[in-house]
């Protein structure tokens, strides 16, 4: 983490420094503290995201149709509130406030998840909150973005690789902890420890990350072009895929260790800390490769993997075998949602809250498949959503490849 934490501050002080912030030494190295707000978003979700699926089958009671459509209609929601706000985000000084706004939501929601296990009004919270909530993330990364750009540095992708490796650190110790949480606190405890985590993260950003001003407001001319050219569309489209598989097979890793293998909770935390672990050195590696190489073939590479991925998670029978698929997990994450994020942004580039809204509602998205097929899986069994996951990548593979700029 500290090496972590330097390396970005580094890029954030001495290669992206931003001039119009000088003036105020105290604020002059906004990068720390926002590598700070991102590690501790990342904690307070990876805490207790990754057992929601558990939280609602065997605490809630919901059956597979009830929570195929929680996970459907949260991630509609909060797809619809974070593209209004990336939209308000380019054109107002106030990022900064979103960021506190969207975290304070965050906050409070797993507050209300500690204390509820009505499944309609855990859903109430989950469509209001939680779509707020949702915001946090292409509002940092667009508030890097800016920031970057105002420096006019060509190393915005190892930077971004950077901050998104933050996320990596709080998945390795996150699902391990909120596991341990489980066994001493339940469900009670594992939420009020997410909630008390975004409360410092809005403190960290009311009181150390400064207000950068708005972004260039674009022409109507440039916004249909970025909005509709053939090449976002079939982008975004094939993100969907290859984030979906990660997204189903991501919920239903904790069932499948527990029910198919024959593991403990606590083995399912483990996987999936391992395989964030693994993220932390790919994800810089890749983001110092986006520097050099088109950032649409480093997506592409990962996508290849994805294939070898889920054939291995199709033969697996015993949960080391799972541990060491993670490593070619880690090479899929690293490369198609590490260099993702730069792969949006340069597609519009004078917007970085539409472009960054876009990537990440390509992970909504995938969410929203993810639910129901979840569901689906829980009939056939755990094993058959790594199936659907390498079909998932195979199409969006073929989209990906298609997406070539004419």
């Amino acid at each position: 983490m500290v090496e972590i934490g330097f390396l970005v501050a580094r890029l954030g002080s001495e290669d992206f420094g931003v001039p119009a912030l000088s003036e105020t030494p105290a604020r002059s190295q906004p990068f720390i503290p926002l590598v700070s707000v991102s590690l501790l978003t990342g904690v307070g979700y990876a805490l207790a995201g990754p057992f929601m699926s558990l939280f609602l089958i065997k605490e809630v009671q919901a059956g597979p149709v009830a929570v195929g459509a929680f996970l459907l209609v949260t991630a509609l929601v909060s797809m619809l509130v974070s593209t209004l706000v990336g939209r308000l985000s380019d054109s107002r000084a106030i990022r900064r406030t979103l960021l506190a706004v969207a975290g304070a939501a965050g906050a409070l929601g797993w507050a209300l998840f500690a204390v509820l296990r009505d499944y309609w009004l855990l859903l109430a919270v989950a469509v209001t909150l939680w779509a707020v909530a949702s915001s946090h993330m292409p509002q940092m990364y667009a508030y890097a973005r800016q920031l970057l750009e105002r420096s006019g540095s060509a190393k915005a992708p190892l930077a971004i690789s950077g901050l998104r490796t933050t996320m990596s650190i709080a998945w390795v110790g996150g699902p391990p902890l909120g596991a341990l949480l489980i066994v001493g606190g339940g469900f009670t405890g594992l939420f009020a420890a997410g909630a008390a985590v975004y409360v410092l993260a809005v403190v960290v950003t009311l009181v150390w990350l400064p207000e950068l001003g708005s972004s260039a407001a674009p022409s109507h001319e440039v916004e249909r072009q970025s909005g509709l050219r053939r090449e976002v569309v079939l982008a975004a489209l094939a993100f969907v895929l290859l984030q979906g598989a990660t997204s189903v097979g991501v919920a239903a890793m904790p069932l499948f260790v527990t029910e198919n293998l024959g593991g403990t909770t606590g083995d399912a935390g483990l996987v999936l800390g391992l395989c964030a672990a693994l993220e932390i050195p790919l994800m810089l590696g890749f983001g110092a490769l986006a520097i050099r190489f088109n950032h649409r073939l480093l997506v592409l590479a990962g996508g290849a993997v994805a294939l070898a991925y889920y054939g291995v998670m199709l033969a697996t029978q015993a949960t080391w075998q799972v541990m060491a698929a993670q490593v070619l997990h880690a090479v899929v994450i690293s490369a198609v949602m590490g260099v993702g994020i730069s792969y949006f942004q340069d597609l519009a580039p004078d917007r970085p809250g539409y472009a960054t809204t876009l990537y990440t509602n390509t992970a909504k998205t995938s969410s929203m498949l993810a639910g129901p097929l979840l569901g689906l899986a829980q009939h056939l069994g755990y094993r058959t959503a790594y199936g659907m996951g390498l079909v998932m990548s195979v199409l969006g593979l073929a989209l990906l490849l298609a997406a070539r700029r004419r």
